[in-house]
């Protein structure tokens, strides 16, 4: 599996493999695949908690025609016309099942003329559609979405199983690894399981996991890169490299700015250039729910903070 994200390759597929923090949940999930079907969905918690596994899992296990599935991201395609368009087109024809599933993550992304149009479309398809949204953040969510759907909260796992998820896929992949070193990066990313897996997938490339004192941080080290590629005017090899880390980090775009903040010598060591840098980070903040595609807004600023170097 070295060309493949632990991820993806580890996500659990079935709700025996799932792994549930609260029993009520467990059964009344057991419950909608043993009646065959679902309410439209909302499953909110931090980041890494299994939010879009539960969702996939739960489409498995109805069995639903991957024909009948729609999946979203909204943190990359957040408009309105993305539901008038793109959602409506896929929910208005007649499912090959039951019903169709549009699975709609981060949906916290979604404007709020987006979410007012989506709540308008669960109601006219309700008989032939089902959907499921994600989010970090549920006070993002309008009321009126809101009220559409079943909330369905998914708290931390307790570090313990936590730890011992992360040792299981690294016996799996053959690397050899330090319990101590392990729970340094526990520590650093506990409760979010897929942060966890991608710094360890980062930095066990050799086979063997780096110690905590020689590990890199995967999502610095990716950032840096790409900035390098900017400063160097490999413009295409820059996006390329962004790409990438929003595959591997896909909740991370927000702090991706934090990050270049934290990071102003990048930009220039003058007075003035640190407060130009700031400003058009701000900017590039402030517009990012305003663009679709996030790689598309983190590209611009980035080409704007290293036009001059």
């Amino acid at each position: 599996m070295k060309n493949k994200l632990w991820v993806e390759s580890y996500r659990p597929q079935t709700i025996a493999d799932y792994v549930f923090v609260n029993e009520r949940q467990k059964n009344q999930v057991e419950g909608w695949v043993k009646d065959g079907s679902i309410p439209h969905l909302l499953l909110s918690g931090d980041p890494g908690t299994g939010k879009t596994t539960l969702a996939k899992v739960l489409i498995h296990e109805l069995d639903v025609s991957e024909y009948d599935v729609l999946e979203i991201n909204a943190s990359r395609e957040n408009s309105v016309d993305v539901v008038r368009n793109k959602i409506v087109n896929f929910v208005q024809t007649m499912p090959f099942g039951n019903f169709k599933v549009v699975l709609l993550d981060e949906a916290d992304y979604l404007t709020p003329a987006g979410q007012a149009a989506l709540r308008n479309d669960m109601e006219a398809y309700h008989m032939t559609a089902r959907f499921i949204l994600t989010c970090n953040y549920q006070h993002r969510i309008i009321p009126a979405l809101k009220s559409r759907c079943h909330e369905f909260h998914i708290t931390k796992t307790d570090k313990t199983e936590f730890t011992a998820r992360a040792a299981t896929v690294l016996v799996s992949e053959n690397i050899t690894f330090d319990l101590d070193d392990l729970d340094s990066y526990v520590r650093a990313t506990y409760p979010d399981l897929r942060k966890c897996l991608n710094q360890l997938q980062v930095n066990s490339s050799t086979g063997t996991l780096l110690s905590s004192q020689s590990q890199s941080s995967g999502e610095d080290e990716l950032l840096v890169e790409a900035t390098n590629l900017f400063k160097a005017g490999k413009i295409l090899e820059g996006r390329q490299q962004l790409l990438q880390y929003i595959a591997l980090y896909p909740t991370r775009i927000e702090d991706t700015y934090s990050w270049m903040y934290q990071n102003l010598d990048l930009w220039g060591k003058s007075n003035e250039k640190r407060d130009a840098s700031i400003i058009v980070i701000r900017n590039g903040l402030a517009n990012l729910s305003m663009v679709g595609i996030p790689e598309i807004s983190l590209a611009a600023t980035l080409v704007e903070l290293t036009g001059d170097l």
